[in-house]
């Protein structure tokens, strides 16, 4: 194959010949225009050129981003989590909404970066616009889609890789210290989610996983429980779903006083049960629950704890989420080991858990240039 680059009017073009068509015997070429330089034209072109030669050239197609995005999406369905899937086509919603008619094959980076642009000024359809957090995750589900592409011989390259998103802002993590937490719990003693606030507390367990847990995935004999699902929303609609990832899929020990908290727990809830009758929901056997068995919408949990938060005088947090936090924080400060602390979080990897809780390991490492200094200089250097 063969090519050469020529201007045309203040750009530079490139042509590839490809021979005559041994049916039609007509001439084949393939064009691209727009280059401001002959440099950037003849670069362009050997690139083409080599992506023929070594098989890795796509056909073009007339498929728009649109319509692959919905394709990449109905193939996607059938295994993905149903959260992690409403999130998905929630972001190709957005992307859609801006690109969707462009040819996948003509996609560029200048023009993911400019519909970013626009998602941080206008937001979606219900106006607004959208933090850069939002954005950033947008980012993060149209380079897995075009990198699908990629993978399936679509594209020959991934034009979401050479966009740049916009930074995602570290947001302060709030948290308790020891007392705070301890206050807290003394005065929630007799409601009825406050073996679900000790066990946040002790164990790190997400909201969704403790509104989730069965009573067959407790043991209090052995002293542990199994994450086996969660309970979240998708849509506002309470929905069952798989753990958030592998790692997630956890057995977590509990202490004794926790222990003896959910021992409790379930003498209360027998109790209710019996008062209840016919009328109990048998069907979920959650932990934590309505007064009639049935599942206990995780937003209704955090609100109440918001309530409690204010009425106590105590600093204010995110929700019982931010006990997970809490549990990690005072664990790295107390020595615990971040590969130990990442298991029981269901941290897909320890780096997660160290980049997360950097602000921590920050007070370690000081902590760790004393300690060590300590032992070379207060040694009595005899052996």
């Amino acid at each position: 194959m063969r090519g050469h680059v020529h201007k045309r009017g203040s750009t530079w073009t490139y042509v590839a010949d490809a021979g005559r068509d041994p049916v039609t015997g007509r001439r084949r070429q393939r064009s691209k225009g727009g280059f401001a330089s002959k440099k950037a034209a003849e670069a362009a072109l050997r690139e083409f050129l080599h992506a023929h030669e070594s098989g890795q050239l796509v056909p073009v197609s007339t498929t728009s981003l649109g319509e692959y995005l919905e394709q990449w999406l109905a193939n996607l369905e059938p295994s993905a989590r149903r959260t992690t899937f409403a999130g998905y086509r929630r972001d190709v919603g957005r992307i859609v909404g801006r690109l969707g008619g462009v040819r996948l094959h003509e996609l560029t980076p200048m023009q993911i970066e400019s519909a970013y642009a626009e998602l941080l000024r206008a937001g979606g359809a219900a106006g607004g616009s959208l933090s850069a957090k939002t954005v950033y995750n947008t980012h993060s589900t149209l380079r897995r889609a075009l990198g699908d592409a990629v993978r399936l011989g679509v594209l020959s390259r991934n034009p979401a890789s050479a966009a740049r998103p916009p930074s995602r802002p570290k947001l302060e993590m709030r948290t308790w210290t020891a007392a705070q937490l301890a206050t807290f719990l003394d005065a929630l003693d007799d409601d009825p989610l406050y073996a679900a606030y000790v066990l946040v507390a002790t164990t790190g367990m997400r909201r969704g996983e403790v509104m989730g847990l069965r009573w067959q995935d407790v043991d209090v004999d052995r002293g542990f429980v199994r994450i086996r699902q969660t309970l979240t929303t998708v849509e506002d609609r309470l929905v069952f779903d798989t753990t958030k990832t592998q790692r997630s899929r956890r057995r977590i020990s509990l202490d004794d006083t926790t222990v003896a908290t959910l021992r409790r727990h379930k003498a209360r809830q027998a109790e209710d049960r019996l008062l209840v009758g016919a009328g109990w929901d048998d069907t979920y056997r959650l932990v934590f629950c309505q007064p009639d068995g049935t599942p206990l919408h995780p937003d209704r949990w955090t609100r109440q704890f918001k309530r409690h938060v204010e009425r106590l005088g105590l600093p204010p947090v995110s929700g019982p989420h931010a006990l997970r936090h809490t549990w990690a924080t005072l664990a790295l400060e107390s020595g615990v080991h971040p590969k130990i602390v990442s298991e029981r979080l269901g941290h897909s990897t320890i780096a997660i858990t160290l980049d997360t809780y950097s602000h921590v390991v920050e007070g370690m490492e000081a902590q760790a240039a004393t300690t060590v200094a300590d032992q070379i200089f207060n040694s009595s250097g005899t052996s």
